[in-house]
Parts: C-alpha cells; structure tokens; sequence
C-alpha cells in the first residue's frame, strides 16, 4: 500500500455535487469493473476518433472533439458554482492536460497509419514503464516481478514491431507504430499523474479541466489548421468521441481515486480486446498471430506484476 502511504488523500477544496459524491460512493466497492468499463468507452472512442482522423485529418478530429467535450462538461460542471482550482490542484489540471494535447495527438496520427489492435498493442508497454515512474512520483519500490514484467513487456513489442524493423515493405509504417510508441511513454506519465489528480480532486473536476485546458491549447492552431467538419456525420462523430472520452475519464478518476495505480494498472489490457474487436468490425483490420503473441507477452507481464503487488 505504498501509494496510499506515500501520497496521502486530500479533501476537494469545494463541495460538488450530491449525485456525484452518491455515485463515487457506490464505485468503491468495484474499482476494478469501474475501470474496465471506463477502458471500454476509451477503446471505443479511439475506433471513432480513427474514423474521424482518416476522413478530417488528426488535428481537425482532435479540436472538433474537444470543442464537443469542453462545451458538454461545461454544461455539466458550471451550474454547480465551482470555485475556480489553485495552487497543487491547479498545476497537476495543467500538467496532465498539456502532456494528454501531445499524447493524444500521436495516438491518433499513429491511429491513421496503423490497425487499431496493432496500435493498443504497441501502447501496452505504457503500464509497465508506471511501475518504474512510481518510484520517483510517488515513492515505491519495483519488486523482482515488475523487472520480469518490463522485460516480457519489452519482449512483446520487439514481437509486435520487430517484423516490421527487418522487413520494410510497401506494408510497413515504422512512423505511425513511433508515434504510437512515443505517445505510449507519455501515457504512462499520465498514469501516474491520473492517480495524483484523483486524490484531490472529484470526477466531473478533472473532466471539465481536462477538456477545457486542451481545447484551449488547440486554439493556437485555428488559424492554420481547423476547418469545418463537411457534414452531419462528422459532427455527429465528433459529439460521440466527446460524450465517450468524458464518461470514460469520470469513470476512469472514480476508480483511480479508490485504488492504487498498480492494482488498476492490469484493467488497461482489456483495451486490446475491445481494439480487436473494433478494428476488425468497423475497419476490417485483420489481427495477425504476431501482434496476439507479442500482446500476450505484455498481458503476461502485466499478471505477473500485479500478482506480485
């Protein structure tokens, strides 16, 4: 219980509302299934966030999807007369929120070039990489099984891109599984960072900063690079990815807030099997053996370190 002792619990700064705190309340008894669900609705906002990608292009699918979410989770948040986050509470909103505008968009682009399964895959090494940032962010201690964990986790990708490093054909997209991979570190920082964040503030807190924080970033390259989306199915495409990615992060603080990263920190490989199923059926991405043995190899080590936690 090393991050409960290291990290102690801070009481919100405000009250929020009734019905959320009745709701979190009902969430402590099954953290675990909170957190499947909440990977859930991740999984399948990526397979529609893929389909806006390829017909608006990353940056465009990004804006429209977090114009839709801030403006829902300000429909939600503000009436209940918040006041304004500061200080610690303020810093870590900025801190994840930045770190999620530039790994989000590497998801995405990477999403663009290569199947969805493929890219949950290669994300895999991002819960084992949290076990190694836990020691300086919140002062634990890497057991035997989590060294064994990260090598079989290493082992997995090697499997899952090392065909395409040796054989570069007309198939291969070394750039896209890059981006996938560099957006995977990142998002074992935001881990870590989703534990601290869930301790100090509520559930519909972190969804409005988060949506609100990123939108704004995205501002900057209005000029540049936002068009309008060409029609109702691309709005309607943008609204979805938003109402999805919103539950998912509510649903994802409530269980972060009531167990520790490493126990939750195997619930992030059920993304594959939804990924599978979602690449197969919305974009006939075929799942090829390399890319079930090399995840399973990461899935193994993730067991092996969550049986050892």
């Amino acid at each position: 219980m090393a991050c409960r002792a290291r990290v102690a619990p801070i009481l919100p700064h405000r009250q929020v509302m009734d019905a959320e705190n009745t709701v979190m309340n009902k969430a402590t008894q099954h953290p675990m299934l909170i957190a499947t669900l909440g990977i859930l609705f991740f999984s399948m906002m990526d397979a529609v966030m893929k389909g806006q990608a390829l017909a608006m292009g990353t940056y465009n699918a990004m804006f429209w999807r977090m114009a839709m979410g801030a403006l829902f989770v300000s429909v939600l948040y503000l009436p209940t007369r918040p006041r304004p986050a500061s200080g610690k509470v303020l810093k870590i909103h900025l801190i994840r929120a930045c770190l999620t505008a530039v790994m989000a968009y590497l998801f995405f682009f990477g999403l663009t070039r290569v199947p969805l399964a493929q890219a949950i895959g290669l994300s895999f090494i991002a819960p084992i990489i949290t076990l190694f940032l836990a020691v300086p962010m919140l002062g634990e201690r890497i057991g035997a099984n989590a060294k064994l964990a990260a090598a079989l986790g290493f082992g997995g990708v090697m499997v899952v891109v090392g065909g395409e490093l040796l054989a570069v054909d007309a198939g291969s997209d070394l750039l896209g599984m890059g981006a996938v991979l560099a957006s995977a570190v990142m998002y074992a920082i935001n881990l870590v960072l989703q534990r601290m964040q869930a301790l100090i503030a509520q559930p519909l807190e972190i969804a409005f900063y988060q949506n609100t924080i990123v939108f704004v970033l995205l501002l900057t390259g209005v000029p540049f690079a936002v068009a309008w989306p060409a029609n109702a199915m691309q709005w309607g495409g943008a609204a979805l990815a938003a109402g999805l990615a919103i539950s998912s992060l509510m649903l994802m603080s409530l269980a972060y807030r009531q167990a520790e990263a490493q126990r939750l920190v195997s619930v992030e490989y059920t993304a594959f099997i939804w990924a599978a199923m979602l690449g197969w059926w919305l974009f006939a991405e075929p799942v090829t053996g390399r890319t079930l043995l090399g995840t399973g190899l990461i899935v193994l080590g993730c067991l092996m370190s969550a049986r050892g936690q």
